[in-house]
């Protein structure tokens, strides 16, 4: 069995804007095995978002190969790379990225809809993994009927619904107390314990340092 779940090799990234050019990342090489905890460190402008973006297949790279579970991605379509998505990541995003109309159930079930999967599955499930993360007493709320860090734990919800094999967090932290923010770290903790691949992109040295390895990027590239 193949430990290496994401494999990027020599990545570039080039955005064009009329004749105009800007190069975000350049010759990345990164393996990130099964069960590893990494948090992807670098100020702002380094390219820690570009890279979350491939990562994550959200974008794809100008140059270079990215392997994902064995699957080369990094030439797939807008849809097949959504699929991949759908299928390997779990998104934790700095905003929360609810839904404001949908209740708490609604929001974390909300990935099931496009595997197909029917609506009372989808509500078992998400009620599953809510009641997992102590929100049992929150399923029917809105998200601004929670406080910041409740919002973050339904987002987790949402992103393990699909048991992912990878969370990929993007400033998980950023917009929460320290006590909200020392609950998601420990979260995160217990995830990598049970067996998931754990991806942070932040600038925070102090959450990276919660990661079990830390990968520096400075002007588009891996500086360790």
């Amino acid at each position: 069995m193949n430990d290496i779940i994401i494999k990027l090799q020599n990545i570039g990234k080039t955005y064009q804007t009329g004749k105009i050019s800007f190069e975000a990342l350049r010759n990345i090489n990164l393996e990130i095995k099964r069960g590893e905890y990494v948090a992807i460190l670098g100020p702002s402008g380094s390219g820690k978002s570009t890279l979350m973006q491939i990562i994550g297949c959200l974008s794809t790279p100008t140059t270079g190969n990215y392997t994902l579970a064995g699957k080369e991605v990094g030439g797939l379509s807008s849809d097949e790379l959504a699929k991949v998505r759908n299928l390997y990541i779990g998104f934790v995003f700095q905003k929360f990225n609810l839904m404001p109309h949908l209740t708490v159930v609604d929001n974390v079930a909300l990935p099931l809809v496009y595997r197909g999967v029917n609506d009372n599955e989808r509500t078992l499930l998400a009620k599953e993994i809510l009641a997992q993360l102590g929100l049992s007493n929150h399923f029917e709320h809105r998200s601004n009927e929670l406080s910041g860090g409740q919002q973050q734990r339904v987002a987790i919800a949402r992103a393990l619904v699909t048991n992912p094999e990878v969370i990929l967090a993007d400033e998980p932290t950023g917009n929460l107390d320290s006590k909200s923010g020392a609950e998601v770290v420990n979260l995160f903790n217990q995830l990598n314990a049970q067996g998931k691949i754990v991806v942070t992109i932040t600038h925070d040295t102090d959450l990276a340092k919660h990661a079990k390895r830390v990968v520096e990027i400075h002007d588009g590239k891996i500086s360790n």
